[in-house]
Order: C-alpha cells, then structure tokens, then sequence
C-alpha cells in the first residue's frame, strides 16, 4: 500500500473531486478506503452525488481483488444475459452486475461524511485550486476533473443515446435474466436496440437505445419506442417509477496525444479522460482500473495524478485501435437499417471471446476470428472505411 507524504503546500485538502460521477466517486471511495488519512472534498453540483443513473458490467470484466472492493455498491446480480436478433438469439453464462445510483449515493455518503458537499456548484478550477459559485475559493495538492465528456476537436465520437425507464408491471415478466441487446425491433437510421434488466418478478427496467451520429436525444421518441416494446412482449405498466436518460461516447478515431496537451496539466478520470470500452460505452471497469491505481500512487500531488492519468488513458486508447477500426465499420460502412448484422455476426462466436471483448482482453486470435465468416457489410464499403478512413462520410484519424 502507498503511504501517504505531507502536501508540499500548506492546502486544506490532498485531493480535490470536481464532480461526483462514477469515476470520481468510485476513486475518493478506493482513497478513502486505502489511505483514510487524505484530505479529500467531493464536490457535486446536484442534490445527490451519482445523478440518476444504472451501471453495468460482467462479471470477466473485473478481477477478484476490483469485485471485492466494489462489492458495497452492487444491487443486482445475474448469472447469465441473452441477446436477440433478427436471425440470433443466445444466452451467455456471463454473470453480469449492476449498481444503481441510490447505492452508489449511499455508499459513498456512509464513507465520505464531512468530505462530501452536494449543492456545490463550481465556476472554475485549475490543477490546484476550484472556486465556486458565491466567490469561495477551495486550494488543493491536486484537483480532479471528473464532469465527464466534452466536447474535443482532437476526437472523432459517434454516440449511444438512450432513455430508460423503471416500470412496476401489472404482471411478472418472466425474465430471468437482463437482454443486453434486443435488436428485433424495427431498424431504420442506425443501429437500435433495447436493454432489459429484470429488477423483480415484476419490475424491469427497459431502456431503447441507438448508435447515432449526432449527440441530441429525443426523449418523446424513445418513450413511444418503449410503450410499443412493452406492447409487443404483453406487459402492461402499472407505474413508471423513474426515467434515466443518456448519451454515451463511441471512439471512432482521434489524437489522444492533443486531446490531453488540451487539458493544462488538470487530471481527468472517467468520461473526461476518455476511458470507456470504445464501442459499448461501458465505463465502470475503467473507473475501477482507474481507481485502483491512482491508489497506488506515493505522490499524489498534481503534477503526478496528471501524468498518471495522463499515461494510463493513452495507454488504454492506444491499445484500443481494433475496437475503433470496428466502430468505424458499424458507423461508416453498411446502409443504417442493416448495422444490426455486425453485431449479430460478432454475437454467433464463443462465449470466452465474447467475455475478452467486453473486458478488453483480447487475443490476436481473437481479432482475427471476429472479422472471419460471411462479411456482416459489403467489403468494397468495409475496404473503404478500414483503408481510406478520410474518404468516409466523415473525416477519421486514429492517433
């Protein structure tokens, strides 16, 4: 375990969190946790710390130690998840886990006391100092950035956009498991699918979801799409208990390198550091990656958590190149209503594969295997795309 050495400056605080999502949250938790004397502020400009929001994972994409120390924050677990499509359906005997944000906000109130402040709005920070709205000023060591994405002329995004709602049926469901991707509903301008978590015999949520160009979500839209899935599989709404709305990075390309030389030396995690599986949108094995070895970290003064986090997410990009070459394919290179077939192409292969993908851990094997079979798009747009990235619809590089 690291320990701890006195700041070099006389600040009130060692690390400073400016926003309470995941990331940040879940690496003042593992700090807290490790090193219980850090000075440590979190500041969250909502009335609760984690928003209103489902995260989820599989049980390959975390080692034993990460499953261990998240374990507080898991609501829900299931031994295995299913996917539908056109000419596909399959179980996976793929654990998969999930922790809401009225968890996350509970486990991190009981571990944070004092050092937790919601209703915080912050005007303006830098590496070492955060002001807020009414003029105070906050001085720390270190000041972490995690409000998650914006926008980046050094990175070239398409988007999954979704909205979800918890329902109370009138009747059980019958779902023993979550159906992660449900693309047999119709597909007319890019890729579509509903997400089911089985919550209780009688309470799902239900979240439809599309891979999308542009970043503008269209709540009335994906609320009519829900209505008619619910119609579809004979279940009837006897309450909505609460909606959850977002939009989610896809890495199609860019220049890690100018994406951080942008962000004058201010550490970033999460979202804002571009972590996340590049083509799920997934983000919280990445947090707990994140977390687990800013942790580790002797020095934690700014300059250091920057080139730590600095370091591991160009690492992370790099080492993503395949993910991002496949992207470009499910965006670029097949007519909108027939993008489902990359994904039902990729869902007929082994279980173990399947698991690697989610987890990042693929073989060179592997992504050979993925691309092998009957092409899921026309090779003369698949060649363009993967050969000629600028002669696409939309200007790709990949640094």
């Amino acid at each position: 375990m690291a320990t701890d050495r006195p700041s070099q400056h006389d600040d009130p605080y060692d690390l400073v969190f400016v926003g309470g999502g995941l990331a940040n949250g879940l690496l003042a938790f593992r700090l807290a946790q490790l090193r219980p004397t850090l000075r440590l502020l979190v500041l969250e400009a909502g009335e609760c710390i984690g928003g209103n929001h489902t995260w989820s994972f599989h049980d390959g994409d975390l080692t034993p130690e990460q499953h261990a120390w998240l374990e507080p924050f898991v609501v829900h677990r299931w031994p295995a998840y299913s996917v539908r499509f056109p000419q596909l359906t399959r179980n996976l005997a793929t654990g998969y886990q999930s922790v809401t944000s009225e968890r996350f906000a509970a486990v991190l109130a009981a571990e944070l006391g004092d050092s937790l402040r919601c209703g915080a709005e912050v005007t303006g920070f830098d590496a070492r100092s955060v002001t807020l709205a009414g003029g105070e000023r906050i001085r720390a060591a270190c000041v972490v950035d995690g409000r998650g994405p914006t926008d980046s002329p050094h990175l070239t995004l398409g988007f999954q956009k979704f909205l979800g709602q918890e329902i109370a049926l009138e009747a059980p469901h019958g779902l023993a498991h979550p159906i992660i991707m449900d693309a047999t509903i119709p597909q007319a301008d890019g890729y579509h699918f509903v997400y089911v978590l089985p919550l209780s015999p009688t309470t799902v949520l239900v979240e439809d979801t599309y891979y999308a160009d542009g970043p503008v979500l269209e709540p009335d839209r994906l609320r009519q799409s829900i209505a008619a899935y619910l119609r579809i599989h004979g279940w009837t709404a006897a309450e909505i208990l609460r909606e959850e709305e977002g939009v989610l990075p896809i890495a199609l390309g860019g220049d890690i390198n100018k994406f951080w030389a942008a962000k004058a030396g201010i550490a970033s995690v999460g979202l804002a550091a571009a972590l996340f599986h590049p083509t799920t949108g997934y983000s919280l094995p990445d947090a707990v990656r994140l977390a687990d070895r800013l942790a580790g970290l002797h020095d934690l003064s700014a300059p250091s958590v920057f080139a730590a986090t600095r370091k591991h997410s160009v690492r992370s990009w790099k080492g993503r190149w395949y993910f991002r070459m496949l992207n470009r394919l499910l965006f670029l290179a097949g007519a909108p209503a027939l993008r489902y077939r990359i994904l039902q192409h990729f869902y007929r292969l082994p279980d173990g594969l399947v698991e690697r993908f989610y987890a990042d851990r693929l073989r060179p094997f592997d992504r050979l295997r993925i691309l092998t079979g009957k092409p899921p798009v026309p090779i003369s747009s698949a060649l363009r795309v993967l050969a000629f990235p600028s002669r696409s619809r939309k200007a790709v590089s990949d640094a």
